[in-house]
């Protein structure tokens, strides 16, 4: 799902219901989400599941990256600003200059998984080999896997929270060539039909369906090259936190929105939410 995409989750008012009624308390239960792309599935599952048991709410989610929704907060145009970074000094700076006081909530916790074409012999990669090829240094397949074909980077743009993260984690500045995606599902079909392609989506946009995932390979992660390879998709690794590229997952609301937005963050932190975020592929905090 891009970040041109909007979500918006259907609710359903008895005809019984007055007009004069609904105008009252609809900017009480209208919620506007925006930001990273690596939370957005499955924040549309979270908000469809919460609307069953609570109809008066309207909730609008849109990706685009962390960035961006972290923007539209400052802007006064979220309630809600779905992040997979945290936030940065600069702006820190930026809500106190607005004088906006921002709450934080970490509800879920996301694997990075690289996935490449599934004709390419490679099964696991060490981080520093795998920095060499995000960089650029490491340039054809031949020398990492046999096959004898130039790297494709398949990454995104730079108001993704991801791709903050892997730059971060890997420490390297990205090869300049590397193609700059809109988001998960993008990636993922690019490689799909690209023999040299390697890419980083969450592992939540891994399908359970092994159907779903023809086309692609989820390489495992080794720290270096005498450790034991962790696949992204192994919970009990994730829970052990022994997957090198795992990370929390935010939300920031800003105050005003707080008591309007709370029903939905307490849903989605303590109550039926927990299993939705546990069966779309994303991992639990405690």
């Amino acid at each position: 799902m891009d970040k041109t995409s909007t979500y918006r989750i259907p609710f359903i008012l008895l005809l019984s219901v007055s007009l004069g009624i609904l105008s009252c308390n609809q900017s009480d239960h209208t919620i506007k989400m925006k930001g990273s792309d690596t939370e957005v599935n499955l924040a549309v599952n979270l908000a469809e599941q919460f609307n069953k048991i609570d109809h008066s709410f309207i909730i609008s989610i849109s990706g685009g990256g962390s960035g961006l929704g972290i923007t539209s907060l400052l802007n006064g145009q979220a309630d809600i600003a779905n992040s997979s970074r945290p936030l940065t000094d600069e702006e820190k700076q930026m809500f106190k200059n607005k004088n906006i006081e921002l709450k934080s909530v970490v509800f879920a916790e996301d694997a990075t998984a690289f996935v490449v074409n599934e004709d390419n012999e490679i099964d696991e990669i060490d981080v520093k080999t795998l920095g060499k090829i995000m960089d650029g240094e490491i340039s054809n397949w031949k020398s990492v896997s046999g096959l004898d074909l130039p790297v494709n980077i398949y990454g995104r743009q730079s108001s993704s929270g991801t791709h903050s993260f892997i730059k971060k984690k890997l420490a390297i500045e990205y090869s300049p060539k590397a193609k700059e995606m809109t988001g998960n599902a993008q990636i993922l079909e690019g490689i799909k039909i690209d023999k040299s392609g390697i890419g980083y989506v969450g592992a939540g946009y891994i399908s359970k369906n092994a159907k779903e995932n023809k086309g692609i390979k989820v390489l495992k992660i080794k720290v270096n090259p005498n450790s034991v390879a962790v696949s992204p998709l192994d919970s009990a690794s994730i829970k052990s936190r022994n997957y090198f590229f795992q990370r929390p997952l935010y939300q920031f609301i800003p105050a005003k929105s707080w008591q309007k937005v709370k029903p939905f963050i307490d849903f989605e932190t303590k109550g039926l939410g927990r299993l939705i975020i546990e069966n779309s592929g994303y991992y639990l905090i405690n």
